[in-house]
């Protein structure tokens, strides 16, 4: 029978791990030993997984020691697959998980790709790995298959076994292994493409299309604003017709729409091919915080509101609601830029790890609201953040500003 290696316990290993641990041997194996001390006591930091489903995971083991990985058949790679400074992919992660699997890698054995990559990775960038760390040659010795995550993270309604799973590997018959293989845990469905670069390029795609269409309505957003009109209540009109798309202007960030239309622009520019719509795109997105914080400033000044020295509270910094994720979140492009102009912020998040947060961005959250603030910016639609008292956060003139179109129209003083 398969035993399964799951390398990278996150918000995408770590669902994965506990599905197929319900029906075959796995090994779930992390380089951050107080990960792996964690979930074996049941406790899961990324808040995907609760501590009674990781007990139905009754075949499921956790590891930071390679050797483990010895007996294991198949191995599925879910390590993150960020971007640099200059907005060029980082396969770093992604090339050290090969090189670890490679150390153990057997004739036979199938490597399964799940982290995000821009079409022809897999073979051209990962398997060269593989094949000189293990000594063994690709399609004879060892295959390899891909199978892109579609994991949303804090989204309770559509998890792993529910959402339909692409699958392909790097021969017909691999390619046929993978998708019954994740057919044993995936309720919704499997689709085989025909080729691992068709299963690499659905998924850097489907990303890609997201960010376009929400550049669409941050553009619209920054248009309406000279025009006076507000921009939901069109959008609210807009939205009667049947098939109109549903985008909402804000912040985008996290680690898969703000990030995956690099991986593509960048493969696109190694053949020659200058990307206009998706690079057009990620430019308006990524200054959407600066956008921000210019009409929060113009409001202030409008109402005689003193800049510097004021004191603002940045509610939220995960990169989405409900959800603890602070990776590539946007809302730090709004924290710096409103410190740019001399103002004391404070930053609120009850769903984010206070030690992670002051680690990544050297922020330290505020722990409680009991004060009142010149300037209020919502930028997460937590659903703590509904039932705040105002009135203890407010003064008569403070402003207001709603990123996310959350809260009642009588209690802001604009929205994006």
């Amino acid at each position: 029978m398969d035993k399964i290696g799951i390398i990278g316990l996150g918000y995408v290993g770590l669902p994965l791990a506990v599905e197929f641990g319900k029906v075959l041997q796995v090994v779930g194996f992390d380089i951050n030993h107080s990960r792996i001390e964690e979930l074996e006591k049941g406790f899961d930091r990324t808040l995907e997984v609760e501590k009674e489903e990781l007990k139905k995971a009754v075949h499921l083991s956790f590891s930071s020691i390679i050797d483990k990985l010895k007996e294991v058949n198949i191995f599925i790679i879910t390590v993150p697959t960020p971007v640099n400074d200059h907005k060029k992919p980082d396969l770093r992660p992604l090339l050290k998980a090969s090189e670890t699997v490679g150390k153990v890698l057997k004739k036979g054995d199938v490597v399964i790709y799940e982290s995000t990559v821009y079409p022809g990775c897999t073979e051209e960038d990962c398997v060269p790995v593989l094949e000189k760390i293990s000594g063994l040659k690709f399609n004879v010795d060892f295959f390899c298959g891909y199978s892109p995550e579609r994991i949303n993270p804090g989204d309770k309604a559509h998890r792993l076994p529910t959402i339909k799973k692409v699958t392909s590997g790097s021969t017909p018959e691999i390619a046929e292994k993978v998708d019954q293989l994740y057919k044993k845990i995936v309720k919704a469905g499997t689709h085989k493409a025909s080729s691992i670069k068709v299963a690499e390029a659905a998924k850097v795609i489907e990303n890609s299309q997201r960010d376009i269409n929400i550049a669409f309505v941050n553009e619209l957003s920054l248009i309406f604003e000279k025009m006076g009109i507000d921009t939901y209540e069109v959008l609210e009109a807009a939205g009667t017709k049947w098939n109109f798309l549903p985008f909402r202007p804000g912040l985008v960030g996290g680690h898969c729409i703000g990030v995956d239309p690099y991986y593509l622009t960048h493969k696109a520019e190694s053949l020659g091919y200058h990307s206009e719509v998706i690079l057009a795109g990620r430019k308006i997105n990524d200054s959407m915080g600066i956008h921000i914080v210019s009409r929060v400033v113009k409001l202030m000044t409008q109402r005689d509101v003193p800049v510097k020295n004021s004191k603002i509270l940045v509610l939220g910094i995960t990169f989405k609601e409900n959800c603890p994720d602070i990776r590539n979140s946007r809302v730090i492009d709004v924290i710096r830029e409103l410190k740019s102009y001399g103002t004391n912020v404070s930053v609120y998040d009850p769903q984010a790890n206070s030690a992670e947060v002051k680690h990544e961005y050297n922020i330290s959250l505020t722990e409680s609201l009991d004060e009142n603030y010149d300037v209020v910016v919502l930028a997460v639609s937590h659903r703590e953040f509904s039932s705040l008292n105002w009135a203890s956060l407010k003064k008569d003139d403070t402003i207001v500003f709603d990123v996310k179109g959350f809260l009642d129209k009588s209690i802001i003083t604009a929205r994006l």
